[in-house]
């Protein structure tokens, strides 16, 4: 909880030195139009891999399988399209990175390695299929 709150604290200082930094560099309207930019395609991506996933739970359900890792690959795209919709140049990064599906197959794995880590700190059991 606490590394929450510092995080909180600290990344609109780091978003905010991105924008003053982006600004000197590339000019003040060519960065707000960069900003508009990559939230309109956030919400394009996320719209888009969105029903992708929401057609991929639905799918694992009509088959009568658990869509584990369907549900996983879902929120891994929400989270990215929320990042992407955040104004800020690494909220935009890290968004971008959640919604590419290398990068989300890398973040899915270690959700599910903490997830089970924090079930095993509570003596409960996982089962894999």
């Amino acid at each position: 909880m606490r590394n929450l709150f510092i995080a909180l604290l600290i990344l609109p200082l780091v978003e905010l030195a991105a924008f003053l930094l982006s600004g000197k560099l590339i000019g003040i309207p060519e960065t707000l139009i960069l900003v508009v930019v990559t939230s309109l395609l956030g919400a394009f991506i996320l719209k888009k891999e969105g029903v992708k996933a929401i057609r991929n739970v639905q799918e694992q359900l009509s088959l009568g399988s658990l869509p584990g890792d369907a549900i996983l690959n879902g929120f891994c795209v929400l989270i990215g399209g929320i990042f992407m919709l955040l104004p800020g140049f690494l909220s935009d990064i890290v968004g971008a990175l959640l919604l590419l599906p290398p990068t989300r197959k890398l973040c899915k794995k270690l959700l599910l390695h903490y997830m089970q880590k924090k079930l095993l700190q509570k003596n409960r059991i996982i089962i894999h299929q």
